[in-house]
Formats: structure tokens, sequence, C-alpha cells
């Protein structure tokens, strides 16, 4: 087996912390073996460096290696994409696929995210792991594999298992060992190395003098909480080598390339937001569409009893209550409204135009309440009084008619086909 030195330099890992020099260790330990591995620890922090190590130094070296990014593949094409799937198994599935697990059969296939798998995807990865079994999607034939499967997560696996997020006999299954790589701020001695490798590479990718910090400047770098960790690190080295005309730089250059903490800073948080607050939120929805479906239906009957029976004014005070909820009460109901009438105008003159001699038509007026106001001559006709009686409450109302209708003792609607009667 290769010195642990001999390692990093092979795979250009940076620093001497004791907790990554640890990590490495264990990796090259269980290389030899086929026990499946876990690697844990926060985004940025170098986890898809443990499984190259793992597959090299392994006896399936000359197979494939495989890495799969879980969470970079839709929920609904992982299954197809890990364990393939045969023609016509969906839409769009022209051709029989092979998925990575066939693909990488005797090599090494690397999950990284494999805390972001669905649950039904985490069933099948269980079966691959006990039995080396899987089956294509489509298919009824159960297929042989044997892979190894190293996995990397950043999500807490317990909360994950608590919120069943995440199986927990495939967590132990994964994790015969598990691999933590620390963070950055847990490996202050690493920072400033980690630093100017990546300023000699930028040095030479730009072809620029490499940049160079004064004592203050490693210090502020060293005190930093890096969140984003290694990957943060190596950004604002890019940063600092292509717009700094200076090359050596001090503390207050360095500051203006390190986020105050908090802001401006992509950070792991944790999401308030529970399985039961989607749900309710599912719920309303739910009930909004069936409301509006109900609305509908009841808006479709509405109009068919309009079209047999041509009687449009009772129906319309009947259902006042759903075409005021269909249309709302705002100022373009108003359209609606002389619409809606104009069309059912249309609809009585068709069907009294259809009755026959014989079928008695109702003539009789609306029973208005108006004896008590009436101070007009006494030859003017029932009609004539009418018109007045609209007229002169419009006028004290400043033309309202849900006012006037009310004094009027009559439907807004009706006072409204009154004015387009006799064209007040």
């Amino acid at each position: 087996m290769e010195s642990l030195q001999a390692t990093k330099q092979r795979f250009e890992i940076i620093g001497n912390d004791a907790g990554l020099n640890r990590a490495i260790e264990k990796a090259m330990q269980v290389a030899p073996t086929d026990i499946s591995v876990l690697v844990t620890g926060e985004s940025g922090v170098g986890k898809e460096s443990i499984p190259k190590i793992i597959h090299s130094l392994s006896h399936r070296k000359h197979g494939k290696y495989i890495a799969v990014n879980c969470g970079a593949i839709p929920e609904g094409t992982i299954d197809s994409e890990l364990f393939g799937h045969e023609k016509g198994a969906f839409t769009g599935a022209t051709q029989t696929r092979s998925g990575y697990f066939e693909e990488a059969d005797g090599g090494t296939i690397f999950l990284d995210e494999v805390g972001e798998l669905p649950l039904t995807t985490q069933v099948r990865l269980l079966r691959v792991l006990e039995n080396g079994e899987f089956i294509k999607v489509g298919s009824s034939k159960v297929q042989k594999t044997n892979v190894r499967i190293v996995a990397a997560t950043n999500v807490n696996m317990f909360e994950a298992i608590k919120k069943e997020k995440f199986r927990e006999d495939l967590y132990y299954r994964l994790s015969t060992i598990e691999i933590h790589l620390p963070p950055l701020r847990e490996r202050k001695g690493d920072i400033h190395l980690l630093f100017r490798k990546f300023a000699s590479d930028f040095a030479l990718k730009y072809k620029m003098p490499s940049i160079r910090l004064d004592e203050a400047a490693v210090n502020t770098l060293v005190k930093y909480r890096w969140s984003g960790n290694i990957r943060q690190l190596r950004n604002v080295a890019e940063q600092i080598s292509v717009l700094e005309q200076n090359r050596s730089i001090d503390a207050q250059t360095l500051a203006e390339y390190l986020p105050e903490a908090g802001s401006n800073l992509p950070a792991v948080v944790e999401n308030k937001k529970s399985e039961s607050d989607f749900s309710n939120e599912r719920e309303i929805l739910y009930k909004i569409l069936f409301d509006m479906k109900s609305d509908l239906n009841d808006l479709k009957k509405l109009t068919l009893e309009l079209m047999q029976s041509g009687n449009s004014a009772d129906l319309k005070d009947e259902h006042e209550g759903l075409i005021n909820k269909i249309y709302g009460q705002s100022k373009e109901q108003e359209a609606y409204e002389e619409e809606f009438d104009e069309q059912m105008e249309i609809l009585q003159l068709g069907n009294e135009s259809n009755k026959t001699p014989t079928e008695p038509v109702n003539t009789a007026p609306d029973p208005y309440d108006f004896a008590e106001e009436i101070e007009e001559e006494e030859t003017l006709s029932l009609q004539e009084k009418e018109i007045e009686l609209i007229r002169k409450s419009l006028e004290r109302h400043d033309g309202k008619r849900k006012a006037a209708a009310e004094e009027l003792g009559i439907s807004e609607r009706t006072l409204y086909r009154k004015i387009k009667q006799y064209k007040l």
C-alpha cells in the first residue's frame, strides 16, 4: 500500500490537518475490500476525492468509475438513469437503454448527494446493496450487477431519517464505513497552504505573477469562517488574482473580497417549512379547484335552465349569489349584466314567438309598494307613474341603482331592466 503522502500528492490533496489525514487513511484501508462507504461533510470540503482514492486502490481499479450527482437528476427519470429502461417503458423510450449500474458492472459507482434520492429509488438501491439485483424500468427480468457503491452527502442523515425522507435500513447499508471530512474552518493550518496553491495555479493559468498575502492578511484569511469551504476559498483566490493590479495583498484589500458573516454568502439553512405545511397548501389548492369546478357546473346548469324556460328575471334573482360569485361586484359587473340581459331578452322573444295562441302569457306588473309616495295626477297611467317614480328615485340617489332599487322594493336587476325598457 502506498504511503499517505504519496496518495495526497497523487490526488492533489493539500493539507496536514489530523482530521483530513484520518479520513484519507480510512479510505486507503477500506479500498481493498468491497464494503460500502458513506462520505459525509459540508458542501465544498472535497468529498469527491475519497471515492477516487478508494477506486484507484481497489482491485476494481481497471473497471469503470462512474460518478452520479443524484441531486441533479429529475425525480421522474432517476430510476431510468440508474437502472436503465426497456423500449416503450414510457413516453420517449424509443430504445432499450442500459443504466449506470449495468454499465459499471465490475467497477465503482459514486452516488453524490445520495440524501436527495426519492424514496422509491431508495428501495431499488437497497436491493442492489443486499444482493446485487435490479430490474430495468418497464421490465420484469431480474438482472445482476457487481459494483462497489460509495455514497456522499452533506445532509444530516439522522434528521432525514426522523423526517422519513431517507430509509433507515438503507442508511445502515451505505454507512458500513463512514468517512467524515472536516470543514475548512476546523483546518486553520491548511487555509493559507490552500490559498497559496490556488494563487499559484491561477498565476500559471492567466500568465501573471502570483499574488502574496502580508502577515495581517494571512491572519484575516485564517480567522474567516469560510462557510463555502474550499470552493469559496478557491473563488476568492481567483477573484483577487484577476482583479488586483498590486500582487501584494494587505488585510484591507483581502477584506473587500470576504463578505460579512450572514450577507451574500450561500449558506445551508434549516428548511423551516415542514411537510405538513406543504400538505396544507396542497389541500387549499385542491379545495379552490374543486370549488371552481362546482361553480362552473352550476353556471352551466343555470344557463341551460335559462335557455329552456326563458324566464331570465326570476332565475337571475334566484341565482344572484352564484352570478355575483362568478362575475364579482366590481364596476365591470354592469357590462356582464348588460350582455347577460340582452342575451336573455333574445331568448325570451324567441320562446314567446314559439308559444301557441292558447298559452297564457303572464303580463302582470311587479308588485311595487309605492302607493304612499305617489303624488301625481290620477290621470297618469300606471306606466307613467312607474317611470316617474324610478326617475325620482335615481335622482335622489345620484344614479346609484342599488340604493334606488332598495327604496323601490325591487331587485337591482329588475330596476336595470326597467331602465333599459323605458330608456331612462
